[in-house]
């Protein structure tokens, strides 16, 4: 098996095989903690041989920088089947997410494991914005 596509974005279809995405990210821009991130999809793209025909299960963990979950472990078997006449066969997997929520800034990972086996990571990185500054009644925007 080969994972061709690993993204986190936006949103994301798939319309008879086509694997269409919107909006990837690996970072996330926020002025505090918690924060909450509305939705999100992760996204897989995978090709598998006849060899790998059969049933397997996918396993995705979130987590932040200490091994520390941000959401559930997704377990999800699924069967390879590939019609005789095709040499591969390709997968989409589309997991959306809605209110995710970050309790730290730093480092994230979205691991992807295929029958027990890690394939893929996902990095993300929670990062902090900063203060914004009250605008000066005078209207001199220089710093001194």
């Amino acid at each position: 098996m080969d994972i061709q596509v690993a993204v986190l974005c936006d949103a994301a279809t798939d319309y008879k095989g086509k694997l269409n995405l919107l909006g990837t990210f690996n970072s996330v821009y926020t002025r505090e903690l918690p924060a909450n991130y509305p939705q999100c999809s992760i996204v897989l793209r995978v090709v598998f041989k006849p060899v790998e025909e059969g049933s397997h299960k996918l396993r995705i963990n979130f987590v932040d920088e200490d091994g520390k979950f941000v959401m559930p472990s997704i377990e999800l078997p699924f069967d390879v089947n590939i019609p005789g006449e095709d040499s591969f066969l390709y997968r989409n997997f589309i997991l959306n997410i809605q209110r995710l929520k970050f309790e730290k800034f730093g480092q994230h990972a979205v691991d992807i494991a295929i029958d027990g086996r890690q394939e893929a990571s996902i990095p993300l990185e929670v990062k902090q914005l900063p203060e914004q500054k009250p605008d000066d009644p005078t209207g001199n925007d220089d710093e001194s």
